[in-house]
């Protein structure tokens, strides 16, 4: 079973991939899709649903897990990323890929235990949990990853 997660942003999309196997999650792969703050709203989401299809087609996943929005001081920024995570789940719907979607307290409340977990808890935890060599540089690929790791804890799937 291959799980994707998606921390979605119209600038900084995080995406991770890892695989559930019998005892313990595997990390597949994890990546920051950047994109420039001088790029339009409507190139960014065709750039967003670009590389997410050809995230699909190359890892294949059997499951989606998207971060659902949650509080934003700026509604300009909110708006923005509900326009990214309406194409991410509309890419997803398109791909067949079922879809969970999680609230941050709920991702940092299944990879570290506490809901209210700093960057840096949910990085260490990520790379334990996965056992990986090296922490993720990037909070968001991070962030992917852990919401990947909800999903794989928190249904049956």
């Amino acid at each position: 079973m291959v799980i994707l997660g998606i921390d979605p942003g119209t600038a900084r999309i995080g995406i991770g991939i890892i695989k559930k196997t019998g005892h313990d999650p595997k990390h597949i792969w994890h990546e920051c899709i950047e994109i420039g703050k001088e790029t339009d709203l409507p190139e960014r989401l065709e750039i967003i649903h670009r590389k997410l299809k050809a995230i699909i087609k190359k890892f294949k996943p059997d499951h989606s897990s998207v971060e659902q929005l949650f509080f934003f001081k700026n509604a300009k920024t909110a708006i923005s990323v509900g326009h990214a995570r309406g194409v991410i789940l509309l890419t997803l719907k398109n791909a067949k890929i079922p879809i969970s979607e999680f609230t941050p307290l709920q991702v940092k409340q299944s990879v570290t235990g506490y809901g209210k977990a700093e960057k840096k808890q949910v990085q260490k935890m990520v790379q334990a949990i996965l056992k990986m060599k090296e922490m993720p540089k990037s909070d968001d690929a991070a962030d992917a990853l852990a919401i990947a790791l909800c999903a794989e804890r928190c249904i049956q799937i």
